[in-house]
């Protein structure tokens, strides 16, 4: 057995008993090595081999064809199983591990598509990699790098193993959020740290939110579509997807500016795919599109990138832009305004994936980067030829389409002037089958179920043809097909809806200019003819579709006599086409899949037509039916118990003491009084079939009625799984495409139930916990500080701490404190993390000391260069989110900025808030509740009575009062009356003041 190490792999400590058992392994002895394998872990097949009485060895074993190798992977220093980055933090106990031989292991070795013949070393995202001699020369090469390369070359995971070397602040962008998001997962894989470097991975749109966020959405195709149509009759000349793209990627496109009038209809022949005389309407045009973006609250990023250039900074020591072929040079030079050292960058891409004319080419690109044109030309670029994902036949086909585009147009540059080489993989077919109804039908059939099966079409109009023969919601046009990958693609009417546009392509063109093995570098004699960019669509969009393909294509065209066919030899024949149907389970996974790649009309009809999800048949206790409730109960006092047990129970399912006591004082509800003793055996009432090791019915439910259909009290199955502990479940939700994201309505999702379990069971902490916090814990939080987007990833320490106080935020409020602000200090955090384990909490970040410097550096306003202003400190020590932050809430293809305290929902919370009438929280919400803008706090509903008897209780004492207070001045006045009264003649008095009288009387005389 070979024997294969990861390039991160020390065994330096431990080098001669390493070579010993490395040894035993390699002739099969694994009773020598003593293997073991680990057993209850479900993300991998891994073994231990012993190196001494202290350390073990993990290993797993990897197949390419017949030969099974030995991958090794960690040494395990004092059977400190937790700390293990492969091991996700599971408990291992090693008396329970099980032997296991060589043969049985052998057996279970995971499949690899390629293993370099000789080179041992094996870098590792989500799955081993093993480099060709091309990808292992790029990879040692120093920056600045530009990697050319065709879909399934392996450009994006050599762009993150280059990655993984770069110090400091590093960005990878891109255009696709769901790529990002897939860049992100794969890089932090299986457990990857590096301590001197903060990577963040963003689409391009949330690279500029970043920046600032912008106002509005962006502007898409459909969008533009739209509107175009409206303004068709004045523009019934100007084709819609030729003027976006004119607008998109000519006008809007330059890095010095957009372009104006005359510096529009200036431009060279080749540089714009419309004439010169017909600039001027595309230029009136682009002003209407502009002021509609603007009535339409719209943008577009284009025109956002103009103006965010005086907004950028240098900020990233290395940058990573992958896909650049779909982005434009304005896009380009923004990212280029923020990295701090010319030359730290590595861009990637592949040209002939342009789907939207754009005027792509290498040279312009490289002049861009390297501003001196001379140093540009010098730059070589690095060509990743070698195709690791499409089958023999797929290759072969789309070679001979790039022949043919070489052939006709000439070469864009001779960066992408390149066939490719297919490495492995199955053989496959590409077939053209006749566009007849009895084909169609027969396809359709076999089709339909399958999750391995995708109809593609041109472009969005074409779907509405398509759907009459093709029942399969996996239906995507072109333009939705970038970063699809299925094990068949179906192309549907490609070349005969379009057979105008395909003659022109094929045109001149024999079969004899084809029998090359190389392409050429030549440029189009033409300089006139801007044939290319009208027909590159046509071609690229070909290509896009066939290279989706992992296996098989079948074409459907009523023109199978096409000249293009005779050049890609493709004929008609007889087709065996093998469909296996897919489960519910499938689906489920497909569904939430192209959910996450933004592909919400496919996910949908998958729900409507292959699901056919119904509703749940019980009530589901969310916000409004909790407010509902509550009016009755409170408010209107309806007689019977049904409705206050149903509170009752909301309130032991979310620990509601408050709710409890309104309960048993003003409804009368007896049972309410023991509320801590039945909340510990009620709090599960809701899912207590979720803690059971059998859950075939829970999966029934979920095919039913979806797999995130909401529970009595509005948790999803996942939520309720993680509460319950159990992990298989979990797994079992997620492998269905169960939704981590979806919350409750308290804004918490799936790891926020498992972790308020936690908080309070040790026993929950320490034991499934690790498991649960790796399936769950989302990859980032995206948080609006400001003006701009703050991306918290999950192994930043402010990730964690941002989910606890998500976690432990309600609760400040809900019950009785010693401190009477509702806020957050230090030890409060660390009385909920005491039992967690390493894999969540490190144990250097489990300190009081690290805690308040993450709270202190974060404070709004505080002098720091990384601060993201995530709290507000309320006074010294004790912290409460920043009320200005907003969070990222997705539903479907919306995305939405939600404040803060919306998000926690503060108002639902002071429903239940904590009030005895001398001890309130109700003044620390309202102080919230006026930094953060929010509408003013209504007297809780449940409370209305109370809060009446209390302003009653304030008229009686004001009343009371009053009457104190009158009666005292009644007292006074009648005093003052005595005193000024005349006292009568004859008394002493009356002698004394007519003495005094007389006297001054005397005086006034005298002086007159």
């Amino acid at each position: 057995m070979k024997i294969l190490e990861y390039t991160g792999l020390d065994t330096s400590r431990v080098k001669a008993s390493y070579d010993k058992v490395s040894a035993a392994i390699a002739r099969h002895d694994f009773r020598a090595a003593q293997v073991k394998k680990l057993a209850n872990l479900s993300h991998g097949k891994f073994y231990r081999a012993k190196l001494d009485d202290a350390d073990r060895l993990l290993f797993s074993l990897v197949r390419r064809g017949d030969e099974v190798c030995a991958l090794m992977l960690e040494v395990i220093a004092n059977h400190a199983y937790d700390k293990s980055r492969f091991l996700r933090g599971a408990a291992i106990d090693e008396s329970k591990i099980p032997d296991i031989s060589a043969d049985d292991a052998i057996r279970e070795a995971q499949a690899v598509r390629y293993l370099h013949p000789e080179r041992t070393g094996i870098h590792l995202l989500d799955k081993p990699i093993s480099f060709d001699d091309t990808q292992e020369t790029i990879y040692r090469q120093p920056p600045p790098l530009v990697v050319v390369g065709s879909a399934g070359s392996g450009k994006t995971a050599l762009t993150l193993e280059k990655l993984k070397h770069a110090e400091g602040e590093v960005l990878y962008v891109t255009h696709s959020a769901f790529l990002a998001q897939s860049a992100r997962d794969l890089y932090y894989a299986n457990g990857f740290e590096h301590g001197g470097q903060d990577a963040v991975f963003l689409s391009y749109r949330e690279f500029v939110e970043s920046i600032r966020v912008p106002a509005g959405r962006e502007a898409n195709w459909r969008d533009f579509a739209g509107w175009h149509s409206r303004m068709r009759q004045n523009f019934k000349d100007v084709e819609a997807h030729q003027a976006f793209e004119e607008i998109r990627g000519v006008i809007a496109a330059g890095s010095g500016g957009v372009l104006s009038r005359d510096e529009y209809q200036a431009l060279g022949v080749r540089q714009s795919i419309f004439p010169v005389e017909r600039r001027d309407q595309l230029y009136n045009l682009f002003e209407k599109y502009r002021a509609w973006l603007a009535e339409a609250k719209l943008y577009d990023l284009n025109l956002v990138a103009h103006d965010w250039q005086a907004l950028a900074a240098p900020r990233y020591d290395f940058v990573v832009i992958d896909e650049v072929q779909d982005i434009t040079t304005v896009q380009l030079a923004l990212v280029l305004t923020t990295l701090k050292k010319p030359g730290h960058f590595m861009l990637c891409g592949d040209s002939n994936q342009i789907v939207h004319p754009n005027f792509f080419s290498w040279s312009q690109i490289k002049s861009l980067f390297w501003k001196d044109p001379k140093l540009a030309e010098r730059q070589e670029l690095h060509v990743l030829k070698a195709n690791f994902r499409n089958g023999l036949e797929v290759t072969r086909v789309a070679n001979q389409l790039l022949k043919i585009k070489q052939r006709r147009f000439g070469s864009i540059d001779r960066e992408s002037n390149f066939l490719v080489q297919a490495v492995g993989g199955e053989s496959g077919q590409v077939t053209l089958m006749p566009d007849k109804e009895a084909t169609k039908r027969e396809l359709d059939q076999k089709i339909r179920q399958s999750t391995q099966f995708a109809v593609l079409v041109m472009r969005d109009e074409d779907k509405a043809d398509a759907r009459k023969h093709f029942a399969t919601p996996l239906l995507f046009s072109i333009h939705e097909a970038k970063g699809l990958e299925y094990e068949n693609i179906v192309l549907y009417r490609f070349i005969s809806d379009h057979r105008g546009e395909f003659n022109d392509i094929v045109e001149g063109i024999a079969k004899t200019d084809l029998a090359v093995e190389t392409l050429d570098y030549k440029r189009a004699r033409d300089k006139s003819d801007k044939s290319l960019e009208v027909y590159k669509f046509f071609v690229n969009a070909l290509y896009v579709a066939l290279t989706r393909a992992i296996k098989n294509i079948y074409m459907i065209e009523s023109d199978t006599g096409h000249d293009l066919f005779g050049l890609l030899d493709l004929f008609v024949g007889q087709t065996r086409i093998e469909a296996r149907q897919s489960t519910l389970e499938d689906w489920q996974k497909e569904a939430r899949k192209l959910e996450l790649q933004g592909k919400q009309e496919q996910a949908e009809a998958i729900r409507r037509t292959i699901l056919k999800q119904v509703p749940v048949p019980w009530p589901v206790f969310d916000e409004a039916k909790v407010r509902e409730l509550l009016i009755k109960v409170f408010r209107e006092q309806s007689p019977g118990n049904r409705g206050k047990q149903q509170l009752f129970d909301y309130a032991t399912c979310f620990d509601e003491p408050q709710l409890a006591g309104w309960l048993a004082v003003e409804a009368k509800f007896e049972q309410a009084r023991t509320f801590d003793q039945q909340r510990a055996v009620f709090s599960r009432k809701s899912y207590v079939p979720f803690f059971a090791n059998h859950f075939k019915d829970i999966l029934r439910q979920c095919d039913q009625h979806g797999v995130d259909h909401r529970l009595p009290m509005n948790q999803t199955p996942l939520m309720a799984a993680a509460a319950a502990g159990n992990v298989a479940l979990v797994e079992a939700l997620l492998e269905r495409g169960a939704d981590r994201d979806a919350v409750d309505h308290y804004g918490q999702n799936a790891l926020h139930w498992a972790l308020r379990q936690a908080f309070g069971d040790a026993k929950f902490a320490a034991g499934p916990l690790a498991a649960i916090y790796e399936c769950l814990a989302p990859p980032c939080i995206d948080v609006r500080a400001g003006d701009r987007l703050v991306r918290i990833d999950r192994h930043l320490s402010e990730y964690f701490l941002f989910q606890t106080l998500w976690v432990l935020f309600k609760a400040r409020f809900s019950k009785i404190r010693r401190n009477a602000d509702s806020a957050f200090q230090t030890q409060i955090i660390l009385d909920a993390w005491q039992h967690l384990p390493a894999n969540i909490v490190r144990p250097e970040r489990n300190k009081r000391q690290h805690l308040s410097g993450v709270l202190a550096r974060n404070e709004i306003d505080r002098d720091y260069v990384y601060n993201r202003s995530l709290f507000l400190r309320v006074s010294t020590g004790r912290y409460q989110y920043n009320p200005k932050l907003a969070v990222r809430r997705r539903q479907g293809e919306e995305e939405n900025w939600i404040p803060i305290y919306t998000a926690l929902n503060l108002p639902l919370i002071s429903e239940f808030a904590y009030n005895d009438g001398w001890i309130s929280t109700w003044d620390n919400i309202d102080k919230l509740v006026i930094l953060a803008g929010l509408p003013e706090r209504t007297t809780p509903i449940a409370a209305e009575r109370f809060a009446e008897r209390q302003a009653a209780k304030m008229r009686e004492l004001d009343d009371r009062r009053a009457n104190q207070l009158a009666a005292k001045a009644r007292i006074r006045a009648a005093a003052e009356a005595i005193q000024n009264t005349a006292p009568r003649w004859g008394t002493k008095e009356a002698k004394r003041l007519e003495i005094e009288r007389v006297k001054q009387e005397i005086e006034r005389r005298k002086k007159g």
